[in-house]
């Protein structure tokens, strides 16, 4: 039987969580999307192909995904410490998180773009549309509910990577996971943060398909 205090720790942390997700999500898409949209348009087959620069962000994309998230934590903490003060806690965790979203959100949102149909580019592009209302009003709006759905993916990712902050005092419900359930060996604590994580998401998991259904019927209509 959980004690008030426990519960209210566990209620803490699904904040913390939460926060760190969220905040990292939108601050993943502030910097990833706009790189997805630079490596689709200056891609072999984009509407402005530009070797240099895509080869530039395709290593950086690619350095960065290939470092292991725990790895990635330690190495950014002197960076964390210099933004926030700090390297420890839920809002500390956010900057090594972002730090490894960009790059995956970046990959997953020129994914969506080059599914769009070529022939509607060039229809688009023949009627004399500038690159910029290619890319708002033909790329965005036609990959709208892949978009979603891979935001969806990269939304549980950061979910599982916040968890794994926990090893590192990364704070929310990993950390209460490994502090309490597993260094404590309260069991009862270990498989309630679990259930939590698990809840959370399907929460995720299913808002994401809901609007990406609800996009795609519109999109019909």
């Amino acid at each position: 039987m959980l004690t008030a205090r426990e519960v209210s720790m566990i209620i803490e942390g699904i904040g913390g969580t939460l926060w760190m997700v969220l905040m990292s999500v939108l601050f993943g898409y502030i910097l990833g999307l706009p790189m997805g949209i630079l490596l689709t348009v200056t891609g072999k087959d984009g509407i402005r192909p530009n070797a240099a620069v895509y080869k530039v962000f395709d290593v950086i994309s690619n350095i960065f995904r290939s470092i292991p998230f725990l790895i990635l934590l330690l190495l950014v903490q002197p960076l964390t410490r210099l933004i926030l003060g700090k390297s420890y806690g839920a809002t500390a965790t956010i900057v090594p998180l972002t730090i490894a979203a960009a790059p995956y959100i970046a990959r997953m949102v020129e994914s969506s773009l080059k599914e769009v149909d070529h022939g509607v580019i060039e229809a688009a592009q023949s009627m004399g549309a500038s690159n910029w209302t290619i890319i708002f009003k033909v790329l965005l709006t036609e990959a709208r509910t892949s978009l979603i759905v891979n935001a969806t993916i990269a939304t549980n990712t950061i979910l599982g990577y916040s968890a794994m902050a926990g090893a590192c005092g990364g704070g929310g419900l990993g950390d209460i996971a490994v502090r309490y359930g597993y260094h404590r060996w309260q069991p009862d604590i270990l498989l309630i943060t679990v259930v939590l994580l698990v809840v959370l998401a399907q929460i995720f998991q299913m808002t994401g398909m809901f609007i990406s259904r609800l996009v795609d019927r519109r999109r019909v209509e």
